[in-house]
C-alpha cells in the first residue's frame, strides 16, 4: 500500500468537501504518467490549502475516454452537483490542458471509502 497526495485547487473547495462526506464517491484524474502508478488499496490523501483527509481506493479502473467512463460509472458519483453529462464534460475541458491529456492518456476512475489507520 502506498500513499499519494491529490491537491485541489481552492476554486475547487466544493469538489474537496463533496468527495470528504462522501456524496462523490469516484474521484478521477487524466491517467497522465503521474497518476498511472496508483492502485487499488493505495490511500489518497486530499489537500485543499491547509485542509486535508484520506479515503482508500477499492477499485481503479482506466478508460479511453469520458463517454466510455460514464457508460460505466454514474456521473452523480464523480460530480453529484451537475445535472447532465454535456454539463460533466464541460467541467472537465474547464481545467487546464484536460482535453488533451484525456485524449492522450484517457482517464482514470478511483472508487473511494473512508480510511481509518
Amino acid at each position: 500500500m502506498k500513499t499519494w497526495t491529490l491537491r485541489f485547487r481552492a476554486v475547487d473547495k466544493k469538489n474537496f468537501e463533496e468527495l470528504r462526506s462522501g456524496i462523490k464517491a469516484v474521484e478521477t484524474r487524466a491517467a497522465s504518467v503521474k497518476y498511472q502508478p496508483i492502485e487499488k488499496g493505495d490511500v489518497l490523501i486530499f489537500v485543499c490549502d491547509k485542509d486535508k483527509f484520506s479515503k482508500i481506493i477499492t477499485k481503479k479502473t482506466h478508460f479511453k475516454s469520458i463517454d466510455a467512463m460514464l457508460k460505466k460509472i454514474s456521473f452523480k458519483k464523480i460530480m453529484p452537483n451537475l445535472k447532465s453529462v454535456a454539463e460533466v464534460k464541460k467541467a472537465y475541458y474547464s481545467y487546464p490542458n484536460y482535453k488533451e491529456k484525456i485524449q492522450t492518456f484517457g482517464i482514470l476512475a478511483f472508487e473511494l471509502k473512508n480510511y481509518s489507520k
